[in-house]
Parts: C-alpha cells; structure tokens; sequence
C-alpha cells in the first residue's frame, strides 16, 4: 500500500496543558535526562578506559549496555524538554518517523543484550571451569552484533506499518512522543489489522528475548543450586 498522507507535521498535546506544570515537567525531565547521561557516560568511559574491565564480558555488555540506555534516552527526552518551553509543540511527518525509528531501535537492542547478560551470568555460575573458552572475545562480539541486527530488525518492522498508514486529517497526537499507537488514531482507514501486527510483532521480540532467560536461569532454580555440582561437568 502506498503511503497517501498529507499531514506534513503532528503536534503533541504533551503531558500536562497547565504552564506551571509544564515548568515543572521541564525542570524534573532536564534533571532526570543530566542524571541519566551523565551516570552511563561515566560507566562507558570508566570501563572503557580500563583495560582490565573492558577485557571482562561482563563489563562489556555493561559498557554497551550503558551506551543504549543514554542513546535511548537521547532519542525522545531532549525533545520533550524543548516543548516544555513552547505552548504548541510540533514535530514534523519526517522527525516522527526518525524519533519512532530510535526508540524501537535503542529499546530492542537493549533487550537482546540484557539477554547476552544473562547468558553471560548463567555460564560463569554454572560452568565457571569453561566460562573464558566459551565467553571469547569473538562470541561477545557477535552478540553486540546480534543486539545492533535485532533492535534494526524490530524498529524497520515498526516504521514499515507505520509509513503505509495514511494520515489525511486530524494530526493531534495525546502523548509526548511519537508512538505506534497514538499514531494509529490518526490514520484514516481501520487501523484493527495493523494493530494486531504490531501488537503481534512486540510479542514475538518480546517472548523471544524473554523465554531465552527463563530458558537460562532454568538451571538456576533451588533444586539446581542444590545439585550445582552436576553443572560443573
């Protein structure tokens, strides 16, 4: 289907209309972003300028961990902040699709790597003997790779439905941030079938990602702990 919209900008009705609780909002967002930015940027540099915690799997994941979360924050709260300042907050068709495009991309990636973390916790607890053959360098690289190819994947999903929707009349949006399905309000056709494979496309990631910990820490339940020794084979 061929995208057919002739909304060219959406505007955010935003948390609050009342201007001093948008000072507010503004005030408590530009502390909570600073704090977010500055506490995972610390994390990077301090493990990247260590040798030794770089070297570590653990610290690496946590590194790039790190680097998403204040990505993913970048992605959204710089511009919430700015409309706090203005009393009609705008974005345009294009920033939508760019700000909807980040927050999946950042978001699913942060997923699959809190999944390398787990695996990564799961064999140094039950196979500590063969934890640096089996935690290389190499396959900790793949993982990183799989977190970038992921998080692409599930966001070009999201914006591939969103961009066959056309937006031909009202372009108010109630949140502060373009999302799937605020948008979906907005189309001008029966967005009922969309809405499922969305919902359908966030299931799938999301099940995967986390039927994978259940499926690692499995092992890790009283009973195994009980029997750890069986783990060490």
């Amino acid at each position: 289907m061929k995208n057919q919209s002739f909304v060219t900008e959406f505007v955010f009705l935003g948390l609050s209309q009342n201007p001093n609780v948008q000072k507010l909002i503004l005030i408590v967002s530009l502390f909570v972003y600073i704090a977010t930015i500055s506490g995972n940027m610390t994390i990077v540099v301090t493990i990247v300028c260590s040798p030794t915690l770089l070297g570590s799997p653990m610290y690496f994941f946590l590194a790039f961990l790190s680097l998403l979360d204040a990505s993913f924050s970048s992605a959204m709260t710089p511009k919430m902040i700015v409309d706090c300042i203005y009393e009609r907050k705008t974005i345009s068709f294009e920033g939508c699709m760019i700000q909807l495009f980040f927050e999946h991309f950042f978001g699913g990636a942060e997923v699959i790597v809190l999944t390398a973390m787990a695996y990564d916790r799961y064999v140094a607890i039950c196979k500590p003997l063969h934890y640096s053959s089996i935690m290389t360098r190499r396959l900790c690289g793949i993982l990183v790779a799989v977190a970038w190819a992921g998080g692409f994947l599930h966001s070009i999903i999201q914006i591939i439905f969103t961009l066959q929707l056309p937006f031909c009349g009202p372009n108010v949006i109630d949140h502060f941030i373009c999302d799937l399905y605020p948008l979906l309000e907005l189309a001008c056709i029966d967005t009922h079938i969309f809405g499922l494979l969305v919902a359908a496309n966030i299931f799938v990631f999301t099940a995967m990602a986390y039927g994978q910990h259940v499926a690692i820490f499995k092992p890790l339940n009283s009973s195994s702990i009980m029997n750890r020794g069986l783990c060490y084979g």
